[in-house]
């Protein structure tokens, strides 16, 4: 265990068996249609790459670069694009795939904002969810865990860069990001 982890809060297989139930939820959705996947950069690509591969829908992948934080560990509410969509989404399905809602802005304010393009549907799946924290009126369609208020890492979720490349979810000590 990585000595800046206080805890595993999901492990490695745990993720990988939500993951593939969710995948499979998806699958029922998205039957005889072809959804534009969106993975939220930085922080969704790994459960993103997890999630399609276990998906059995066709489907065309795009990403987006979006925040409602600065350097720091609370939201700012303030939505900043950085990378939009390759893809028209007009009449189409979308699938945002993000990796933790917390207040809930970014992805308020990236779901108003996309819907605005006239898409059949817009959905989103997330890997966690912190429903406590929650300052936004919005809710993901799909969530894989539902999460206490932590500061969590790993599979894809950071603290300043680092971390990313955990294999599991696990809760960041305090005395790291409180300095």
């Amino acid at each position: 265990m990585n000595s800046d982890c206080e805890r595993i809060l999901l492990d490695e297989k745990t993720i990988q068996a939500r993951v593939k139930e969710v995948a499979a939820q998806l699958d029922k959705l998205y039957e005889g249609r072809k959804p534009v996947v969106v993975c939220i950069l930085k922080g969704s690509v790994v459960f993103f790459v997890d999630l399609i591969r276990n998906m059995k829908t066709p489907c065309e992948l795009d990403f987006m670069a979006v925040s409602s934080y600065g350097a720091g560990t609370a939201s700012t509410g303030e939505l900043k694009v950085k990378k939009d969509l390759a893809a028209d989404i007009t009449g189409r399905d979308v699938l945002i795939v993000e990796d933790i809602i917390d207040s809930g802005n970014t992805l308020y304010h990236l779901k108003k904002m996309l819907n605005a393009r006239a898409p059949a549907s817009v959905n989103i799946v997330t890997l966690l969810d912190k429903p406590s924290r929650r300052q936004a009126p919005m809710e993901p369609e799909y969530t894989c865990f539902e999460i206490e208020d932590e500061f969590v890492i790993g599979y894809g979720l950071d603290y300043t860069e680092d971390y990313r490349n955990l294999p599991y979810v696990g809760i960041l000590k305090r005395s790291v990001y409180e300095k």
